[in-house]
């Protein structure tokens, strides 16, 4: 497995070894050892979850507060997605920076976003199943997000505003300015 550092401490983009022939591929997709040996982590992860959705539709950016935050390890089974995560960690030096990685079922990319981090997809494909893997277990009174086209983020998610397809949830979250008043 590869590992590259993003420009986010502790946000990583994995590339698992793939071995292919005649007959089809093998990959390993995880190793709890290996992935904590080279991202000098001690993660568990605890909680599976999956979804599948179609061109446009845009999930996030959320996360988890306080004890039920959440790392999580994400991938692609089907299609591609750009995938973005959020630093909104109080005393890091990159509060309120991201990074946009481009997740298929072809490149076999991960990445790893840490506890402290805003998180969200939007599907290019004709349609795409997410996976990811939690460190904790999901609990809904401790959600938070933050609208997904937030000005003050900037984030590009490739693909036309009016073509993009949003939760109620989503759309009426509040600005990155709002939640995060404070570092």
């Amino acid at each position: 497995m590869k590992i590259t550092n993003t420009k986010l401490k502790g946000c990583f983009i994995l590339e698992p070894a793939k071995y292919g022939d005649s007959r089809g591929y093998f990959m390993e997709s995880f190793n709890e050892k290996t992935f904590n040996e080279l991202t000098g982590t001690d993660t568990h992860f605890v909680q599976d979850n999956q979804s599948y959705s179609t061109r446009g539709v845009l999930r996030g950016l959320h996360a988890q507060a306080g004890e039920y935050a959440q790392a999580k390890l994400v991938r692609v089974l089907e299609g591609e997605v750009i995938d973005v995560a959020v630093d909104v960690r109080p005393q890091s030096e990159t509060f309120g920076q991201h990074v946009a990685v481009r997740l298929s079922a072809e490149n076999n990319l991960q990445l790893f976003v840490p506890r402290g981090f805003l998180h969200g997809f939007v599907v290019l494909s004709d349609a795409a199943t997410f996976f990811y893997k939690c460190d904790n277990f999901y609990n809904k009174a401790s959600e938070c997000g933050v609208h997904p086209l937030d000005k003050d983020l900037a984030i590009d998610w490739q693909i036309a505003e009016s073509e993009l397809l949003l939760s109620d949830k989503d759309k009426e979250a509040l600005s990155f300015k709002e939640v995060f008043r404070e570092r």
